[in-house]
């Protein structure tokens, strides 16, 4: 983590790297703003095989990842916004957010998109209130 005019930039060697000019997560004055996770393995780099599915989890895995490296969890969430590249998936990936939220449910935004980062079928970025 490292300090720029009250910015804290947060990492986790748990996701993937960043592959582009941004940080894993970015906190300011108690929020923290996670960059858009897809469904990459963060030992290989490349999508998880198994689908959308796969994808999904895997994407969770990489945000709380990322949420834990800056000392919060899936509780701490008050805002996630999801890109879809096919709505068909939106039952899927309901089914998969209500596990990882639990009882917890934060307000959300969807958009089905034309095209995401290496051809990934789910992107999710959230905003999380930073504890204490």
């Amino acid at each position: 983590m490292s300090t720029d005019r009250q910015l804290a930039r947060h990492h986790s060697d748990a996701a993937p790297a960043a592959i582009g000019p941004y940080s894993q997560a970015v906190s300011a004055n108690g929020w923290l703003f996670t960059s858009g996770q897809v469904g990459l393995d963060p030992t290989t780099g490349e999508l998880v095989a198994g689908g959308f599915d796969a994808q999904a989890r895997q994407v969770f895995a990489n945000l709380g990842a990322v949420l834990s490296a800056a000392g919060c969890g899936f509780g701490d969430v008050v805002k996630a916004t999801v890109y879809l590249a096919d709505m068909a998936d939106f039952p899927t990936l309901n089914g998969i957010y209500a596990a990882a939220f639990g009882d917890h449910k934060p307000a959300r935004s969807t958009f089905a998109v034309a095209g995401l980062p290496k051809g990934a079928r789910v992107e999710i970025d959230l905003v999380a209130r930073l504890p204490g």
